[in-house]
């Protein structure tokens, strides 16, 4: 039998037109290849790491995003808009703002905290940049285990070519990891 399940030989593989029947050894090397159609596919884009550092943040104890229009000169302050729901320390919140000066993205963070965000409409200068977010974390007596999920907007429609991550609280950050992630674009 020829490579990718076809008598006597296969067809000539390529983005877009895959013939065949796959095993995952096959779609593991077309993948690698650029050669499997996998629409929705995630691209690494950057990853920044913040490692013991004087890294001070200011506020309440929670991650938060904001969104810049001149490539990261500065960043909007004003009129974000989000709502949000978690579990702190086992009792359930929700919260929500039409008028923030960042996009709330998780719970008051007190250990370690996971999660994602996802970013959409940055780009396009005829739609409003939206988010939709989830975390967990270890609450502050080191028992407890948080989740939060939420979704924010900046409610005007115009590019957002520059992003920035923040935690809002007066003590140091040990260690932050943030890596952006894109949908992979096929020509």
């Amino acid at each position: 039998m020829s490579e990718y399940g076809y008598i006597p030989e296969s067809p000539e593989q390529s983005f877009g037109n895959n013939k065949g029947i796959f095993n995952p050894k096959d779609i593991y090397d077309l993948t690698r290849a650029d050669k499997y159609t996998n629409y929705g596919q995630l691209e690494l884009i950057e990853t920044q790491t913040v490692d013991d550092s004087d890294f001070q943040t200011q506020g309440y104890g929670y991650p938060s995003v904001r969104f810049s229009n001149n490539g990261g000169s500065s960043f909007i302050s004003a009129n974000y808009q989000y709502a949000y729901w978690d579990t702190a320390e086992n009792t359930v919140y929700e919260g929500r703002s039409t008028s923030a000066d960042t996009i709330r993205l998780g719970v008051n963070q007190y250990q370690n905290m996971n999660g994602y965000v996802y970013l959409y409409n940055l780009l396009d200068s005829s739609k409003h940049s939206f988010t939709t977010n989830q975390s967990s974390n270890v609450g502050g007596n080191n028992v407890s285990k948080d989740v939060s999920f939420g979704s924010g907007v900046y409610p005007s429609a115009e590019v957002h070519n520059a992003i920035r991550f923040r935690v809002n609280n007066n003590n140091k950050i040990g260690a932050l990891k943030v890596s952006l992630y894109g949908i992979k674009e096929y020509s």
